[in-house]
């Protein structure tokens, strides 16, 4: 069974929720938007991540699901998913989707896991409650197609994540019911991940040694009042594809100083614009703010950098 980050720690997830909260399964996704003007509308779908990329020319199959399984104009929240049996996968959902898709990406198939509705037949549904919106979206969305609409769990939140855990999923995202629609991070979410992960800002680059080819770790950092600040390198988790593609988005934003507010000491350093955002996990959190023994998953392209700061756990 795999071990959720608070039980690793010797602390209970969610131990500070008390009644009213739901839970759902976390997703290694893409979060995204979708306007849907309706069956009537013409073509009219549109989607969005929340930094404003559009998905349309990619997922054009989904856009047709969604104009036959929403019954009227409205917006979702939700996330893009890629299945691998019946995980999500990150890596999967990069081919079609990613910075950089790759042959064969039309055969993955993306769908969308909707959690939220923001609007419906012109009615601004944010000010709502979360059980309220969620109510509606169940009897928006008509099942059968690439739309799904999420579970939600109810109980006791440290039994859940064990068994989400167990299932192998990232772990669950926490929302509170009577909360209203939060474009921005909120405590009325809050994540309880199975394994240690983190969005970082990509600051530069190390050269590579040895075997290896196109780069040799990544320099990373995340935001605090201070501004940029180093989180550590990763090294480890890229593929081929990674080392030969990275190096060419990297030197396209290379700059002559550090990004970082601290001082960082590498020989080969490399330095760049901080506009990349890269999904790691890793093992925990040193004392002096560094992570340990990260792998790299893939880059984000959903991420706004200005928002990605050090994740709170439970």
């Amino acid at each position: 069974m795999t071990a959720s980050v608070a039980e690793r720690r010797g602390t209970v997830p969610g131990r500070d929720l008390g009644e009213g909260w739901a839970f759902e399964r976390k997703l290694d996704g893409y979060r995204c938007l979708a306007w849907v003007d309706g069956p009537s509308g013409g073509d009219g779908v549109a989607l969005r991540s929340r930094t404003g990329q559009s998905f349309d020319a990619a997922l054009v199959e989904l856009r047709a699901s969604l104009r036959d399984q929403v019954l009227g104009r409205a917006i979702l929240d939700g996330e893009l998913v890629a299945y691998e049996g019946d995980r999500t996968s990150f890596q999967r959902l990069q081919r079609r989707i990613g910075v950089r898709p790759l042959p064969g990406a039309e055969l993955v198939e993306v769908r969308l896991v909707a959690f939220d509705l923001l609007w419906f037949d012109d009615h601004d549904l944010r000010p709502l409650d979360l059980a309220s919106r969620t109510e509606a979206l169940r009897q928006v969305v008509r099942p059968g197609g690439l739309v799904e609409v999420a579970e939600p769990l109810h109980g006791d939140p440290a039994e859940l994540l064990a068994r989400a855990c167990a299932a192998g999923w990232e772990g669950l995202v926490a929302k509170r019911l009577g909360s209203s629609y939060q474009p921005r991070r909120s405590r009325d979410w809050r994540k309880l991940k199975c394994t240690a992960s983190q969005e970082v800002v990509v600051g530069g680059w190390t050269e590579p040694s040895g075997s290896r080819t196109g780069l040799g770790a990544l320099l990373v950092g995340v935001h605090d009042e201070t501004g940029l600040r180093y989180a550590g390198k990763v090294g480890t988790g890229f593929d081929t594809d990674d080392l030969r593609t990275l190096p060419r988005a990297l030197t396209a934003i290379e700059r002559s100083s550090s990004p970082f507010v601290d001082r960082v000491k590498e020989r080969t350093a490399h330095w760049v614009e901080p506009q990349l955002v890269a999904a790691v996990e890793f093992g925990e959190w040193s004392e002096g703010g560094r992570l340990r023994h990260p792998s790299f998953q893939g880059l984000r392209v959903d991420k706004d950098p200005a928002d990605v700061v050090r994740e709170q756990w439970g």
